[in-house]
């Protein structure tokens, strides 16, 4: 049973947040604070409750090094703004002067630690770096989904310290995500992206689970391959063809649908391309490559998507970047808001159908869950039991 928010009474106690405020930055400029918006009903909700909040996070990969390009400095600078009060800033994520800020603060305060990852001991799961963090408070809220699945110092480590739970973001996305393990029938999932080694496993443990699966982007062409057709210059991982077969053999024997392009739009580059076609069928010219699927798949996948109660999304069907190969993701998208409107339960995944949904003119809230994790909500998928979940369970 996980542990929440619920399950603890902070007044009167420092309280340790494990937030996700890896935004983009340019130029020290804050891009996109969609994350650091996720985490505010937590954090209201505890200085509500008479506690005073420690927050920490990373940001980048520095690699274990302080960077000024990295720093968590206008992350505090933005929450401040967005809670309409100070949001203190430690210059340290552990040592003397993150302890003495730490005792330092009073209820209803706000302590905003400098990027996690400045020091090595936390990619490394260093127990003494584990045990300075965890010396900052009383107890633990775990809210960093997109770092869920990270064998950690802030993830797994300080736990080992003080008691932990689970924080409302984190608590809504393991809500959802369990909806798609354990669905309403019939589920439909729909996979695109780029490599299929990262969907492998969730591929297989939704064999056994969906009516349909959707296969497109770049990952397809690798199962087409497997399938026997003719891929051109498309994304191709010859490492995974045998794997790919085998997929193509279990959805068979399983009676599950299995949906593969039926065709494609193809072109001879991504960036400047000089030659795009749809072709007639599943197979792409020798000198050309798939970039988005075209209008019989799109109509396939239509259909499957609007006769789903349960469908689960992540990655894009074609190379959205570029607005003449963005129709399939566009359409894709555009069938899984219908089906929502009409009561289907809805959950999109992963940083690239986060960048498409935006990218695209949709919002977050035309889907009944967009997950804050990419990594993290692929190997949820899977089944998997994950590290930052484990430490918060019974």
């Amino acid at each position: 049973m996980l542990r929440t928010l619920n399950d603890i009474n902070p007044e009167g106690k420092r309280v340790l947040i494990r937030c996700d405020f890896n935004v983009p930055l340019k130029e020290g400029v804050i891009a996109d604070d969609t994350r650091i918006k996720k985490a505010l009903p937590t954090i209201n909700e505890l200085l509500e409750k008479g506690a005073s909040v420690i927050l920490m996070s990373h940001l980048g990969r520095p690699g274990g090094e302080k960077k000024a390009e990295f720093s968590l400095r206008p992350v505090s600078e933005r929450l401040g703004e967005l809670l309409e009060k100070d949001v203190k800033f430690c210059q340290q994520n552990a040592g003397p002067e993150a302890s003495r800020m730490a005792q330092d603060l009073k209820r209803g305060e706000i302590l905003l630690l400098e990027n996690l990852r400045f020091n090595p001991g936390e990619k490394e799961n260093d127990p003494v770096f584990a045990g300075e963090l965890a010396s900052l408070a009383d107890c633990l809220v775990q809210d960093a989904f997109g770092t869920i699945h990270r064998e950690h110092a802030s993830m797994t480590g300080v736990p080992e310290h003080i008691p932990a739970y689970a924080g409302r973001l984190l608590e809504k996305e393991i809500k959802y995500l369990t909806r798609g393990l354990k669905p309403e029938e019939p589920l439909c999932v729909c996979l695109g992206g780029a490599k299929i080694e990262t969907k492998i496993g969730v591929i297989e443990n939704m064999l056994g689970k969906a009516a349909s699966l959707l296969i497109g982007g770049g990952m397809c062409y690798t199962l087409l391959k497997a399938d026997g057709r003719e891929t051109g210059k498309s994304l191709l991982d010859n490492g995974y063809l045998q794997t790919a077969g085998n997929i193509l053999a279990k959805a068979k024997d399983k009676d599950v649908e299995l949906l593969l392009p039926v065709d494609h739009v193809a072109a001879d580059s991504i960036d400047n391309p000089v030659k795009v076609i749809k072709t007639g069928g599943a197979d792409v010219p020798e000198d050309l490559m798939g970039v988005d699927i075209s209008e019989r798949t799109i109509d396939n996948f239509r259909k499957k998507i609007l006769s789903a109660k349960t469908i689960v999304l992540n990655g894009p069907m074609g190379v959205f970047e570029n607005e003449r190969f963005a129709s399939g993701t566009k359409a894709v998208l555009e069938a899984v808001v219908e089906a929502t409107k009409k009561g289907a339960l809805s959950i999109a995944g992963g940083g690239d159908t986060v960048s498409a949904i935006k990218a695209l003119g949709f919002k977050e809230e035309d889907f009944t869950h967009v997950s804050t994790g990419g990594g993290a909500s692929l190997k949820f998928l899977e089944g998997k039991t994950l590290p930052g979940i484990r430490v918060l369970q019974d």
